[in-house]
């Protein structure tokens, strides 16, 4: 029972990281490397992430710095972003690749937010599922006779503790990164 317990915790963790990984990419108006995590470069054949390629830096607020170890990879590294669903274009000098990050217009703003809270939604959704799963296993464990009924309800309150917990862990990540969109 404590293993299935355990595991849902580790299953809503694991939730809580993507959704973190999910908001990293979404671009709020200031330069961040994070939104390149996602972006890969056909490099001698092989997709390789941005990020494995070249020094990123942030050079002010609003300007990414992208230096190539193997200046032959600039060209790729340019196309590969041109590519993406970024929607910035990239400035290469020779040396280096700049992205500069637009101010984010209201309506921008807006479907942003509507955005985050999709996944946020989404995120709810798997943590929810989880707790289901945990649920049947549970009572598949009672059907065996491996556990009595008492032991059925405890597990019941403390995995919709763990799932409240969550929830509102997710809820928390959403407000955070509404307010980092909004107030831009």
């Amino acid at each position: 029972m404590k293993d299935t317990l355990n595991n849902a915790k580790d299953k809503m963790e694991k939730t809580l990281k993507v959704l973190a990984s999910d908001f990293a990419a979404i671009r709020a108006g200031r330069a961040n490397p994070a939104v390149l995590d996602r972006i890969t470069v056909d490099y001698y054949g092989t997709q390789t992430p941005i990020n494995q390629m070249a020094a990123i830096s942030v050079q002010d607020a609003r300007v990414l710095v992208i230096q190539p170890w193997d200046k032959s990879s600039l060209k790729a590294i340019e196309k590969a972003i041109q590519a993406s669903d970024l929607g910035i274009n990239p400035q290469n000098d020779g040396a280096v690749i700049r992205l500069t990050f637009p101010q984010l217009s209201e309506e921008r703003r807006k479907d942003l937010s509507k955005d985050i809270r999709k996944l946020g939604e989404d995120s709810k959704v798997a943590v929810r599922s989880i707790r289901r799963d945990a649920n049947e296993k549970i009572k598949t464990m009672k059907k065996n006779g491996d556990i009595t009924e008492d032991d059925v309800k405890l597990f019941d309150k403390d995995i919709q503790k763990l799932t409240d917990k969550y929830i509102a862990l997710v809820d928390e990540q959403v407000a955070v990164k509404e307010k980092e969109i909004l107030s831009v």
